[in-house]
């Protein structure tokens, strides 16, 4: 009885070793290289290493010297009996393992779990709403939204110390990824990973609550601002107006000055022309007619007459 069991727990440990018990998960973005190595030193007397994926196409195999007989798309590491997968992509994915071969035994030496992932789409963290009932608490409603997935969750802050109601809030994408909406030191982080990238969209609480809890400071501040604008425009109206104004009396005043230049010259010849005719007054002597032999001695002694004098010349 005690050498069956014996029997059977070698058995066991040998089909442990041959199919491999040592697997070491390993993720590597798209597009990058990957060294894989061997774990421990092939025993002695082997006669092969193989490199396999999925246990069942040999990708490369080195003699006991560590010299290669066929690489394909492989490179050679600068370790003895390793590899470098190149551009890896996502159909590369599967178990690598290496086998060293002896005579008696095939021994598993090394095994790798490639996943090869792509990066993950960037996200994006909203606010949805912001309640508040005092100017001492808010809540925040925040959405973390990737192209093909999103979480809710709601944010409570009292006296500028904020709280997640749930705590973390998580789920897998159609993709693999991970995508989460959390609290750290009152930031809110929305974050989309997998095991070789991430994005991240990030708000504080203190700004977001802010935008609730200080309206009359920011709305006092706009209507300042539109109380500034509309003096301004009625200063600049005002400004254009008095100037067209002044401009039109100065006009109109120019108008008058000629009219009233030209009528002073029309007025100044008509009283020329009046000055050209004089009247003079000329008395004689009675004796001096009856001398003459005047006929008429009723007549008055005065005697007016009218005398005109030549016309000025104006140069």
């Amino acid at each position: 009885m005690r050498l069956c069991v014996v029997l059977l727990f070698v058995s066991l440990l040998t089909s442990c070793e041959t199919q491999g018990t040592i697997e070491t998960p390993v993720f590597v973005l798209k597009g990058r290289d990957l060294l894989l190595k061997l774990h421990a030193d092939p025993p002695e007397g082997v006669l092969a290493v193989d490199w396999k994926i999925n246990k069942t196409v040999t990708l490369v195999r080195f003699d006991p010297s560590g010299k290669a007989t066929a690489t394909l798309r492989f490179e050679l590491g600068g370790n003895k009996f390793s590899v470098i997968l190149k551009n890896l992509q996502e159909a590369d994915s599967g178990v690598y393992s290496a086998v060293a071969l002896t005579s008696t035994v095939d021994k598993l030496v090394a095994e790798y779990k490639v996943t090869v992932q792509g990066p993950v789409s960037p996200v994006e963290l909203t606010v949805d709403r912001v309640d508040s009932n005092s100017s001492e608490s808010c809540d925040l409603h925040v959405t973390c939204r990737t192209h093909n997935s999103h979480i809710n969750s709601t944010f409570r802050c009292v006296d500028r110390v904020c709280s997640q109601e749930g705590g973390e809030r998580s789920e897998v994408t159609t993709s693999g990824a991970s995508l989460q909406v959390y609290l750290l030191n009152n930031v809110i982080i929305c974050n989309h990973s997998n095991q070789v990238h991430w994005t991240q969209d990030f708000n504080t609480t203190e700004h977001l609550c802010s935008l609730k809890l200080d309206p009359p400071l920011r709305y006092g501040w706009m209507i300042v601002i539109c109380i500034l604008t509309v003096i301004v425009i009625i200063i600049m109206v005002l400004f254009v107006w008095l100037h067209h104004q002044r401009r039109t009396f100065s006009s109109r005043q120019s108008v008058d000055n000629v009219i009233y230049e030209a009528a002073q010259d029309e007025t100044s010849a008509s009283r020329q022309d009046q000055n050209d005719v004089t009247y003079s007054s000329v008395k004689f002597h009675s004796r001096s007619l009856q001398a003459a032999g005047a006929t008429d001695t009723d007549q008055s002694d005065t005697l007016y007459a009218t005398v005109k004098k030549p016309g000025r010349s104006f140069n």
